[in-house]
């Protein structure tokens, strides 16, 4: 078996135990089964392990992290929002109804990179650098949080449209879940900006700039803005639940496509590394 099969089969192996995982969360919170949540969460955890060796086999491989091809990108924010899921599920299990939305959001991500180009890329010279491995690090840590994010925001809308169910009423009221939302959101932010940070410094060490208005710059910038403009919203404009989860929502379709739909679509330097 050559290297790239194994890795695709470890990555495989994983997706079928997150599949069982949302199977289990949505038997456990739809059926009204709270003591199978435990196994559900055991589920999702066992399957970042086979996730962990793919991505360890991946680093063993090409020598670097995983952030050059469409394949290992989508993987690597995958297993971050799994993580941070189970690490909030463990800490706060009534909010269990969130990885009927993050997890399978997770699975989609994992889908669509094994479906893409696995080839090894070789690192440029412009890569290596801690100041990347910075930057991508608190950039992933921004996208686990913005799917915590959407998760919470689903939830909330589901709550304010008078949804009913065993699995919603185990949920905090609609005041708790908003105010977990923009938490997620600030999280998410904090890392966002701390990635443009790292980011501007390994420009201008590997390019001689901080900031050269590059596409994938800029779009990182309206992203930063618009979660900014929602943070500041809700603070002094006072927006309610529903205006909140989707100012959110549409925050998160911004942020995907800064990360996973541009790079691939505008010409820019990052594009030279950053491929399918």
């Amino acid at each position: 078996m050559t290297p790239f099969a194994q890795e695709i089969s470890f990555h495989w192996t994983a997706v079928v135990f997150y599949i069982g995982g949302v199977i289990a969360f949505a038997y456990a919170l739809i059926f009204a089964h709270p003591n199978k949540l435990a196994q559900a969460k055991w589920l999702t955890a066992v399957g970042l392990v086979p996730h962990t060796v793919a991505l360890a086999l991946r680093y063993h491989h090409v020598g670097h992290g995983p952030y050059m091809m469409k394949y290992e990108v989508l993987s690597s924010n995958a297993w971050i929002a799994i993580v941070m899921l189970l690490i909030f599920l463990w800490r706060k299990p009534n909010w269990s109804a969130l990885a009927l939305v993050a997890l399978p959001a997770a699975i989609l991500m994992m889908g669509f990179g094994l479906f893409t180009n696995p080839e090894a890329r070789s690192l440029p010279p412009t890569l290596r650098s801690m100041w990347l491995v910075f930057h991508i690090l608190f950039n992933k840590l921004a996208v686990g949080a913005f799917v915590l994010s959407l998760a919470s925001a689903i939830v909330l809308l589901r709550k304010l449209n008078g949804a009913t169910g065993r699995w919603l009423d185990r949920l905090p009221g609609v005041d708790v879940l908003e105010a977990r939302t923009v938490r997620f959101v600030g999280f998410g932010f904090v890392f966002w900006t701390t990635t443009i940070g790292m980011g501007s410094i390994w420009a201008n060490q590997s390019w001689g700039r901080y900031w050269g208005w590059d596409p994938i710059e800029s779009w990182s910038l309206v992203t930063w803005l618009a979660y900014a403009i929602l943070l500041h919203a809700r603070r002094f404009f006072k927006l309610n639940a529903r205006q909140t989860a989707w100012a959110t929502i549409a925050c998160f379709i911004l942020s995907v496509l800064t990360v996973l739909i541009f790079p691939f679509i505008f010409p820019s330097m990052h594009s030279a590394y950053f491929q399918s």
